[in-house]
């Protein structure tokens, strides 16, 4: 099965299942995590029973993985989609930009405004927000608050 289609097989069971695929990732020796998310949060309960759910149809699918992890997201959980970023309105977030604005590709501001295309920051030290377009985004996440 090619990755691609892994990836749609993983996200409708997950989703399925009534929790948010937040992540897919991939690494040396057939390691495959998986992050999922809900607004109740997620259990150790919930991750055991999503693995059972994805083992199983690894199997029937012919999915060829050596290890899979399943876990929540975490505090700095990643921004992947525009409809992480919208509702994650107001919360602090760090980014990292693939150009350089200005000389500089990190970045750490509230969120205030998302669409489908792009989102603001608003910068500690500037006035206005900043706007970012999705595809300029090497990689989001959450600020944790303690």
């Amino acid at each position: 099965m090619q990755l691609s289609a892994v990836d749609s097989l993983i996200e409708k069971i997950v989703t399925g299942m009534s929790f948010e695929c937040v992540d897919i990732e991939r690494s040396g020796r057939g390691m495959l995590r998986v992050f999922i998310d809900s607004p109740q949060g997620i259990t150790v309960d919930d991750c055991a029973l999503v693995s059972n759910q994805l083992t199983r149809a690894f199997a029937v699918e012919g999915v060829d993985f050596d290890r899979l992890e399943v876990s929540s997201p975490g505090l700095d959980r990643p921004l992947k989609k525009p409809a992480d970023f919208e509702r994650f309105l107001e919360y602090e977030v760090k980014l990292k930009v693939r150009v350089p604005r200005n000389g500089q590709r990190n970045f750490v501001g509230q969120l205030v405004s998302a669409n489908e295309t792009s989102f603001s920051l608003l910068v500690e030290g500037t006035e206005e927000p900043l706007s970012f377009e999705y595809a300029d985004i090497e990689r989001a996440h959450l600020v944790p608050e303690f």
